[in-house]
């Protein structure tokens, strides 16, 4: 086998196989809801709270929340199995789960699929030493009258937009969203985290973003820590004067977030707080998070 079988409607077939209808809700609107977990050592990671989210995003969308929350789940179970002969040794993989509600508005025969590939420790393994810049971009955040941030969804415009805008004003910078006061929101894909001496952790209010399930993590850690953590509204200006400043999500766990706009956060470089944090997490998972992006994506 070479290459991997996915959960595609009740059936495990070859990735390449998918083939979904061109009036399918999912593409004609980018009426989709999603989940991305993790592997570490090969097991995913969190795999309750990504089911709880997504079953949470399945209520808000009005589908059968209980019974396509536990389809997922139970294809996810099976994934890594599967397809263990194409797992290398020390690598780890990319499990997404979508539903969309198919060709009808009343999701009567909803398309779900469960499938994955290695991570792509290139893209990323770098930052662990060298961080990331980010740039404050004019694409807001999607207002929650729109939709609720919560929802976890492919109707990703707004991203693809902000990436855009931010290659533009400086190449390979991460865009940062702004909400509609002018607050930081997050990154494109990734929850926005600060750290000051005086403050602890401080993330932009959980009821304007996705709540991150490696956001959660990244505070746990610091629970076990001793490090305080919390809430507030964050102007941009606040963010760049942060002692640290971070991304979590779920490929890249966590990267320092060293440059706001051109300017230094900090240092400019990956900080104390930062290294701490990684090390818990890496402890928490059994292995070593930047290490093992540095061995993969050059080995």
């Amino acid at each position: 086998m070479s290459t991997p079988v996915c959960y595609f409607n009740g059936r495990w077939i070859a990735a390449d196989e998918i083939a979904i209808s061109p009036d399918d809700l999912g593409f004609l609107l980018g009426a989709t809801v999603t989940e991305r977990l993790r592997t570490f050592a090969g097991q995913p990671f969190r795999v309750a709270e990504h089911v709880a989210r997504l079953r949470h995003s399945l209520e808000v969308v009005g589908w059968r929340a209980e019974r396509l929350a536990a389809e997922v789940e139970g294809a996810i179970g099976q994934f890594v199995a599967r397809n263990a002969a194409l797992i290398a040794p020390g690598d780890d993989w990319a499990i997404v789960a979508f539903v969309t509600p198919g060709v009808t508005y009343d999701a009567a025969q909803p398309t779900v699929c469960v499938h994955g590939f290695p991570l792509r420790f290139a893209g990323w393994a770098h930052q662990f030493a060298a961080g990331v810049a980010g740039v404050v971009v004019d694409v807001r955040q999607v207002p929650g009258n729109c939709w609720p941030a919560e929802l976890k969804c492919r109707s990703r415009m707004h991203y693809y937009l902000a990436d855009q805008e931010a290659a533009r004003k400086q190449p390979g910078a991460r865009a940062i969203l702004l909400d509609q006061h002018g607050y930081v929101c997050e990154a494109s894909t990734a929850n926005v985290v600060a750290y000051f001496a005086d403050r602890g952790l401080v993330t932009p209010k959980l009821d304007g973003v996705l709540p991150g399930i490696s956001q959660q993590v990244l505070f746990e850690l610091a629970d076990g820590l001793g490090m305080t953590h919390g809430e507030a509204d964050l102007t941009p200006e606040e963010l760049a004067a942060a002692n640290e400043a971070f991304l979590t999500s779920t490929s890249i766990c966590m990267l320092p977030l060293v440059q706001l706009d051109g300017r230094p956060i900090g240092t400019g470089a990956a900080g104390p707080v930062f290294q701490n944090l990684l090390q818990a997490w890496s402890k928490l998972v059994g292995l070593d998070i930047g290490g093992q992006a540095v061995e993969r994506s050059t080995g």
